[in-house]
């Protein structure tokens, strides 16, 4: 009821909803009512009361709330089905078990803190609660597997989308899966897919980004690379909203390449906005060590490289770091 209550309240923010309007339309006493915009008081969010006007919601906290994600979502499914945590161990690995289990294309499994967080490689991702926007989005594309990449591309896309229409910052993509501001990381991105020969069976895209982490909430090793919106910006940004920003810009960019499946001027957008091409990289794979000059992408994302001797190769997977921009992130 009082998740039925703050939606009422979001879509009538103009303007103040009396209790027994509320009490109608969900077929519950005045009482319960009172109850249930206690219950939101205790949460954070201001409500106010005028006599023979009803309530009207004012200032919302910055916490994770089906509600509120609903209220900015413009989407038709991602984010449309979604389970929430207080704390979870990773949210994509609790993606994948829904995904096993049939869930809906669009499902969303996002956490106030994850316990064991992950990045590319296997690395851990330090993710607090309270703080940051840690995600997981289930996708079933109809989609050849050696376009999943693309995905992670796409993603990227809408990072940057959200990042600019509600801090103005420039953002920028570091090769396969960072997002990167003045320098420092402010976003990751993993992509796990399960599928068959032919057949994208799931693919879930997980967004790790710090959003309100201050410069004390970064552990001492990752001081010097990581920032957050909040240190870049000096004002707090609401996850919610950035969430429901990040889904938005996502489903447009998804809808209209598995409709046309051109995938040429994403793949131009992607080039602009990305920091590695031109730089000195050093890539680190299974087979060894080597640097070169990141010259271009692929059309299936794989980055091209230029090796001393002259001789190029491309690549998509291993770890690619980027010389000049603050040593190797």
């Amino acid at each position: 009821m009082k998740d039925q209550i703050l939606m009422i309240l979001m879509q009538n923010r103009e303007r103040f909803f009396s209790g027994e309007e509320i009490s109608r339309l969900l077929g519950v006493s005045r009482t319960a009512v009172w109850k249930a915009v206690r219950q939101l008081r205790d949460d954070g969010f201001e409500v106010e009361s005028v006599t023979s006007r009803g309530y009207r919601l004012g200032r919302t906290p910055d916490i994770l709330n089906p509600s509120l994600l609903q209220s900015f979502l413009k989407t038709k499914k991602l984010g449309r089905k979604t389970e929430f945590h207080d704390s979870i161990d990773s949210t994509n690995t609790r993606a994948k078990e829904l995904a096993q289990e049939g869930a809906a294309h669009g499902t969303l499994v996002a956490a106030e803190e994850q316990r064991k967080g992950r990045g590319r490689l296997g690395r851990s991702w330090d993710s607090p609660p309270g703080m940051g926007i840690w995600m997981s989005v289930i996708l079933r594309p109809a989609f050849p597997p050696r376009f999943a990449p693309r995905m992670t591309a796409l993603a990227g896309l809408a990072v940057l989308d959200a990042v600019n229409m509600l801090t103005g910052s420039r953002a920028l993509i570091k090769w396969p899966n960072d997002i990167i501001i003045n320098r420092k990381k402010v976003c990751g991105i993993l992509t796990e897919m399960q599928a068959d020969p032919d057949l994208i069976e799931y693919v879930i895209i997980g967004i790790g980004m710090n959003v309100n982490t201050p410069k004390e909430g970064f552990p001492e090793e990752l001081a010097h690379s990581a920032t957050s919106l909040l240190l870049e910006t000096g004002q707090e940004v609401n996850r919610c909203q950035m969430t429901a920003c990040i889904l938005n810009s996502f489903e447009k960019l998804y809808d209209c390449y598995e409709k046309t499946t051109d995938f040429s001027g994403m793949m131009e957008r992607y080039r602009s906005q990305c920091i590695t091409l031109g730089k000195r990289v050093r890539v680190v794979s299974l087979s060894g060590e080597w640097e070169g000059t990141a010259l271009d992408l692929t059309e299936d994302c794989e980055l091209v490289v230029e090796l001393e001797d002259g001789s190029r190769c491309t690549v998509l997977s291993g770890d690619v770091s980027v010389r000049g921009i603050a040593g190797y992130l």
